[in-house]
């Protein structure tokens, strides 16, 4: 065989190499958005239900779970809303935007409260916006009350020889600062905005669970009770769990016997299953050389998907 026909037959080697790449990536893409469509059951086609949405961990400004509440609201299928709730608290505005979406929710349909271990702070803030709270004997809620923390690192700056010079518009410019021991007008400033919202979050309790505002007070002082003693102070309705809850609803004329549908977050790391199978087949096939193991995963994950202008160190290949 001369040296012309070794080549053309490399060269169709080559673009039939190509081409298997290309189908494989189809037959890839195909069967993942096949999986999305058959898999990907949401909550609302699952006929009617009752939703539940947990609130756990830091509470904080949280767009995702506010867009879920609101398909809950306007989600015909949905009959009622179990809100279940497991935070030592977190941001006040956090809390207030997820309070006044619970809210919106309880304007179309029942909403209960269903305190786990702790619901505090912002997450029994949030347990206000249910139309009935259910907690257990032993849950830890309460702690009503504001704080506002900054550190202080001017001593440690004094010891390694370190100082901040700063010129400001106005006294209270960027108060109060890590760097030098608060004034008296800066305490003062920030506890008033403390102490505002503070008035805000008792007015909201007293209001949600129809309490005299001095009571609320008194309950006010940043103390955690249990559930019993939240009972006892009427800062929920009743103890138990599932069962409670269910009676509370049937109460508002929702079916007993009603699935409890979790309502979750869209799992966004599914999104990106595709790249990683495609690289395990691409290895399969003998592919190696032309995407080395999860190279592939790697730029559809990490590179096409960032946003911005980046300067990023990449480290060398293993």
């Amino acid at each position: 065989m001369d040296s012309s026909a070794i080549a053309d037959r490399r060269q169709l080697r080559r673009k039939l190499g190509f081409w298997r790449i290309i189908a494989v990536l189809l037959l890839v893409g195909l069967g993942f958005a096949l999986y999305r469509f058959f898999a990907n059951d949401l909550p609302d086609t699952r006929g009617p239900q009752i939703a539940r949405v947990t609130i756990s961990g830091l509470i904080q400004d949280d767009p995702e779970l506010l867009e879920r509440l609101k398909k809950i609201r306007d989600s015909d299928q949905v009959k009622a809303l179990v809100v279940s709730i497991s935070s030592t608290g977190g941001t006040t505005y956090g809390g207030e935007r997820i309070f006044k979406a619970i809210r919106a929710v309880a304007a179309k349909k029942p909403v209960v409260s269903d305190i786990r271990t702790v619901a505090a702070s912002a997450g029994y803030m949030i347990a206000a916006a249910g139309d009935d709270i259910v907690a257990g004997d032993t849950s830890i809620t309460g702690s009503i009350g504001v704080i506002f923390q900054y550190p202080q690192v001017k001593d440690l700056l004094d010891k390694v020889g370190v100082s901040l010079d700063e010129i400001k518009s106005a006294p209270l410019k960027a108060e109060p600062s890590p760097f030098h021991p608060a004034s008296e007008d800066a305490k003062n400033m920030i506890r008033n905005m403390v102490m505002d919202s503070y008035a805000w979050f008792v007015d909201l309790v007293a209001d949600r669970r129809k309490l005299p505002r001095e009571t609320v007070l008194k309950l006010a002082d940043g103390s955690i009770f249990t559930g019993r003693q939240a009972l006892q102070n009427k800062l929920i309705d009743t103890l138990g769990g599932e069962d409670e809850i269910r009676a509370y609803l049937e109460t508002r004329k929702v079916k007993k016997d009603l699935p409890i549908i979790d309502w979750k977050p869209e799992d966004k790391s599914s999104s990106f299953f595709w790249p990683a199978a495609a690289s395990r087949l691409l290895n399969m096939f003998g592919y190696d050389p032309f995407v080395k193991g999860d190279a592939l995963q790697k730029i559809m994950t990490e590179k096409l998907f960032l946003d911005g202008l980046l300067s990023v160190w990449q480290g060398a290949a293993d």
